[in-house]
């Protein structure tokens, strides 16, 4: 693993740490003013700080307290200003419906370097669903 696979890997780290203390304003600092965030839920294409912030608080609100984030498989490459990086997610906490919820959501993200900081330009969301029923994956024992 060479330095800058640590800096990006430190920066996902980072984004599921605001993530989780539903820090919107840490979490934006994480991206690119021209970020492109494509999502699972309307309108799908989120473009720029304004509409990628008012989609996470839209997320954050669901939840009753903190969202637990935890990062499975991620594989990160490099080089010398571009990254990428795949991984999913285990997405759990109470929702505001009084309901405590857990599903596996994918993500993909790319990170351009300027400098010395690494900012996320785009991220796509998706969440894969079961064929046999057309719901959400959901872990074993939720």
């Amino acid at each position: 693993m060479n330095s800058n696979d640590s800096d990006v890997r430190a920066l996902l780290e980072s984004r599921v740490d605001a993530c989780q203390a539903k820090d919107v304003d840490r979490l934006m600092s994480l991206y690119a003013d021209n970020i492109v965030y494509y999502d699972v839920v309307p309108p799908l294409r989120f473009a720029g700080q304004d509409e990628v912030r008012r989609n996470f608080e839209r997320w954050f609100a669901g939840y009753d307290g903190p969202i637990s984030l935890e990062t499975h498989d991620l594989t990160v490459a490099t080089g010398d200003d571009v990254a990428f990086a795949h991984m999913l997610h285990l997405d759990s906490g109470n929702r505001t419906n009084g309901l405590r919820s857990a599903i596996w959501v994918r993500s993909s993200v790319c990170c351009r370097r300027s400098g010395d900081t690494w900012l996320i330009t785009h991220e796509h969301i998706s969440v894969p669903i079961n064929p046999e029923n057309l719901t959400a994956w959901c872990p074993p024992d939720m």
